[in-house]
């Protein structure tokens, strides 16, 4: 871990000097890359830091201990340096973690009604409403930019945009399938169906970050109407961005959210270039046969990250095992999904630490100490 400690230090301390750099400056794109690395890397140079403190502070007063007069206030200064020093290398190691460098960006969400009919489109202005209770809790914005509304009050599509400090972070692991069971309004039977939403998550890209060719770009304008659009239905404010229209590669946008034709191209431009920028990194994993496929699969009843069952009031994510998995659906519905969020880093970050600790033991490098 030592190793692997100061060259990380040793890039913090690069790209310092490189933000500095007046052709950083220059080119967008790597300065916004820097920017986003000294973010990530910050807290690991800023503990490594307090570690060379602490050692020097530790070094001093062991020589203390050799004075008869200073060694009982030295032995309780050199417990409590030791201490520090362990939960530091613990604090550490957490970092030594791979980082997702997305955690920080904003983000387009999409809800997508699956397999249901109608119920489906209710679940989605469900979760929908879910999503805004959290994003408030986190003191996040979200805001709906387009929704195909069904006349029960459903929808079929929702594309919102989630802005504040690390959006990402909060909402990423809510991509995938979810499913409900519930008897519907107009079940006359009383019987409990199944239906689900699926739900993208894209962080958006930043400046410079996608090659967006206007040219490949058509834009219509049109008039606003459903979710967004009631007070704006008297100006052509909405806006539809089609890149690269008829071929392959076609992707379509819609913004009506406000009043302002301008703004809302804006928006369709921003959503147009999280979409691509999810689209290469789709290609470069290899993970998608097409766009966003790995995140919320077809739909179906079968692909499920989460069901939330009205019967029972529960609330079963599948990818936690033991008290983990299950929650309170009435807690959940009302945005408390803090305590998912928090179960599933936890998980993801105890199989890193042990995928680390076989990687050590591969290389021979033994057990660390506790300061590493």
């Amino acid at each position: 871990m030592s190793g692997r400690l100061h060259e990380l230090v040793s890039e913090f301390g690069l790209v310092e000097r490189s933000l500095g750099d007046p052709g950083a400056l220059a080119d967008p794109r790597e300065y916004a890359r820097l920017t986003r690395r000294h973010r990530e890397l910050l807290p690991l140079a800023t503990l490594m830091r307090e570690r060379e403190e602490l050692e020097r502070d530790l070094a001093g007063a062991r020589e203390l201990l050799g004075d008869p007069d200073m060694r009982e206030l030295a032995q309780g200064e050199v417990l409590a340096l030791e201490a520090r020093l362990s939960e530091l290398g613990a604090e550490l190691e957490v970092l030594l973690l791979p980082s997702d460098p997305d955690d920080a960006r904003d983000v387009i969400l999409e809800l997508r009604a699956g397999a249901g009919g109608a119920e489906a489109g209710l679940f989605v202005m469900d979760l929908l409403r879910m999503y805004e209770r959290y994003a408030a809790g986190l003191h996040l914005k979200l805001s709906v930019l387009d929704a195909a509304e069904s006349d029960l009050g459903g929808a079929s599509k929702v594309v919102a945009e989630v802005t504040g400090d690390f959006a990402f972070r909060a909402l990423k692991w809510e991509r995938g399938v979810h499913r409900v069971q519930r008897v519907p309004a107009t079940e006359s039977q009383g019987r409990i169906h199944t239906s689900t939403a699926t739900v993208a998550v894209l962080p958006e890209a930043e400046p410079g970050e996608v090659g967006l060719d206007l040219a490949d770009v058509r834009i219509d304008v049109f008039r606003s109407q459903g979710a967004g659009g009631q007070g704006v239905n008297t100006t052509d404010s909405a806006v539809r961005a089609v890149y690269r229209a008829g071929t392959p590669d076609e992707i379509t946008v819609v913004c009506q959210d406000g009043r302002s034709q301008i703004k809302n191209r804006e928006k369709a431009l921003q959503v147009l270039a999280a979409r691509l920028a999810e689209r290469e990194r789709a290609g470069r994993e290899a993970r998608e046969r097409q766009e966003r496929a790995a995140q919320v699969g077809s739909g179906d009843r079968s692909e499920k990250i989460r069901t939330y069952n009205y019967p029972q009031n529960r609330v079963t994510d599948h990818r936690l095992e033991g008290d983990d998995k299950n929650h309170p659906l009435d807690s959940v519905i009302a945005g408390g999904l803090t305590p998912i969020v928090a179960a599933l880093a936890r998980a993801q970050r105890e199989e890193q630490l042990l995928a680390l600790a076989h990687e050590d033991a591969r290389d021979g490098t033994g057990s660390r100490d506790g300061a590493a």
